[in-house]
Parts: C-alpha cells; structure tokens; sequence
C-alpha cells in the first residue's frame, strides 16, 4: 500500500491501494500522532476490536441532490462536510462529502466525496491490484436494494443477519474477498 497522509483534525490517518485512475481503497487508522477530536473518529475507529471494511464510498458532483434524494427515501447522507489531508510531498487533498458519521443502514450504504478540483487519488497510485466489485448482506436486502437504486447505485445485496460489506480485489497472489 502506498503511503496516504493524516487527516488533521480527525485523528485518523491512511494508507491507499490502488485499482486505476478512478479508483482506490483506502485503509484508515488512528493517528496517534494527533491528539483525540472532539467527537468520535468517523468510521468507528474508536470501537473496532479489529480490522474491517466498514463501509464504502461512490463519487458524485451532485451532493446536494442526492442528499435531497436520500432524505425523500428516508435516507439520512447527513449535511456535506469539507474534509482535507496532507500528502507525503506536503500537498493537500480537499473535498466534500456526505457525513460519514451518519449511520447509512449499519455502512452499507456509501458516504459520497466530490474531490472538486483536487486530482483524484487514483492518478498518482500504482495500480498493482484491481477491483473487481462490492458486494452486500443486510437484514432488510429489498429497502437496501431500493435505497442504493435511489442513489443511481446498482450493487447486489442478499439477505443475512447482519450488515456486511465485502469488496473483491484481484492481486498479485489471486482474487482476495475483503469483509
């Protein structure tokens, strides 16, 4: 994985795995370095008792829309928020996206970012493995199903007892499922 960089503020830094110049996967940590904000780290990071993919995010230009879309289905994508992060070189990555504290039916719905006019991460990565697509369970597949179909997101979903994600990931040692 190559290095991601701190999201001050936060508490949290990353580390990135690229799939090509669109896409990426990126693996969040507590920032020791950083003291402890306000509130608690996003994704959970506070309570996890190990590691997980604990939700995803689509790309979107139109946030304000489909935070409109999403309260008219019941969908809470809470209130866009400014995010930030330093790069190894010093540079700076900015976008907006949904609030990713906000509970999207246990994480298997995607938080959106808009990276603006920032370059997207995916550029400047070595895409050493590929994507090969998500997939999701949940209690409730059909609310699920037609929420993701709301957002303009057509992903498979299947009944199971609790919510999960998972992403298939080919490298360099075969296909590999991420839960």
């Amino acid at each position: 994985m190559s290095a991601g960089g701190r999201h001050h503020g936060f508490g949290s830094r990353n580390r990135l795995l690229g799939f090509g110049p669109e896409s990426y996967m990126e693996v969040v940590a507590i920032d020791p370095d950083q003291p402890a904000p306000s509130r608690p780290r996003w994704f959970g990071l506070d309570t996890l008792d190990r590691p997980r993919l604990v939700t995803w995010c689509a790309r979107s230009s139109d946030l304000a829309g489909l935070v409109t879309r999403g309260r008219e289905a019941g969908i809470d994508l809470g209130d866009p928020v400014h995010g930030s992060r330093e790069r190894p070189d010093g540079s700076r990555f900015e976008w907006t996206f949904t609030d990713p504290w906000a509970d999207r039916a246990g994480g298997v719905l995607p938080f959106f970012i808009d990276w603006a006019t920032t370059e997207h991460p995916g550029r400047s990565l070595p895409a050493l493995c590929t994507y090969r697509g998500l997939r999701i369970e949940h209690p409730d597949p059909a609310s699920v199903r037609a929420w993701l179909e709301t957002l303009g997101l057509d992903t498979p979903v299947t009944s199971a007892h609790a919510p999960r994600v998972f992403a298939s990931i080919d490298t360099p040692n075969g296909l590999v499922e991420l839960s």
